[in-house]
């Protein structure tokens, strides 16, 4: 049995509060710690500058990596076995008295230094271009962040805004880096009513797409063409 006046049950002696003398403030109205509240990194009207992104050309350097590969160890042996008392290998020594007899205006030389040429334009071509047409680059809104736009999506959006318009049959649509050429054929409404329609719509939807350099808008409407 129990004596009268103590619990029954097991209880816990609760810490008495403190006034809260503005010292300590509770964890609910603590400011954030600094990293919380650094800002995100945002540019202020956005990048019309942003560059195009460029490719990696794997494949012309994985070709090319091989044939000097290639070339040099094949060099390399034929040298290292001439050192070692072996005559030189018949490519090599064709090679050496074929330019020891050829003439420079020779069409063999001329062929064989045009090619060279040609390769190493290209090259340098490719090592000094970005590559990757098909991507259109967007504003850039945040300084940490890029993104592109491919140019069939974007022509694909502006396809789906035009055939909206009233009096418009089929459209097509071709995005450029510079300039988006759209086709329209109109089968009613007037003409010149139809393009003031189109030019509106379209228009819009190139700011929105939200690109770093809007292309221009190159609009030709037409009718179809009668059969028979």
């Amino acid at each position: 049995m129990t004596e009268s006046g103590e619990p029954t049950g097991s209880t816990r002696r609760m810490p008495p509060v403190e006034p809260n003398d503005g010292a300590h403030p509770p964890p609910s109205e603590r400011q954030p710690s600094s990293d919380a509240r650094e800002p995100v990194p945002t540019l202020e009207q956005g990048d019309s500058r942003a560059g195009r992104f460029w490719s990696a050309r794997r494949v012309p350097a994985a070709l090319l990596a091989l044939v000097v590969l290639g070339a040099a160890g094949l060099l390399l042996y034929d040298i290292a076995a001439v050192r070692a008392g072996r005559p030189a290998m018949q490519w090599r020594r064709s090679l050496a008295d074929g330019l020891a007899e050829r003439r420079l205006d020779d069409a063999l030389v001329l062929t064989g230094a045009g090619v060279a040429a040609a390769i190493g334009l290209w090259l340098i071509l490719l090592a000094l271009t970005p590559g990757l047409r098909d991507l259109l680059p967007m504003r850039r809104d945040r300084a940490d962040v890029r993104a592109a736009l491919d140019r069939s999506a974007a022509a694909l959006a502006l396809r789906d805004r035009a055939v909206n318009v009233a009096g418009v049959q089929s459209v097509r649509v071709r995005v450029g880096r510079r300039r988006a050429k759209v086709r329209a054929l109109s089968h009613f409404r007037e003409l010149d009513d139809v393009r003031t329609d189109l030019d509106a719509v379209l228009g819009a939807g190139i700011r929105d797409l939200g690109l770093a350099k809007p292309p221009a808008l190159s609009l030709q409407v037409h009718r179809p063409e009668k059969k028979g």
